[in-house]
């Protein structure tokens, strides 16, 4: 059976312990996402970066 294209990541916030769950293309995209997205704790906008999902 073949390998999926997509998987799902969990984006994990540089200042607090916030998380975004969301996929990513494993084909296009070989390299860590690193995105800057709104934290509700801190209440601004920080760097996610990609980590795995437990």
């Amino acid at each position: 059976m073949a390998k999926p294209t997509t998987i799902k990541i969990r984006l994990n916030s540089t200042e607090s312990g916030y998380f975004y769950v969301t996929k990513k293309n494993t084909r296009n995209i070989t390299e860590k996402l690193k995105v800057r997205k709104y934290d509700p704790i801190v209440r601004k906008h920080v760097e996610f970066v990609e980590g795995k999902i437990k």
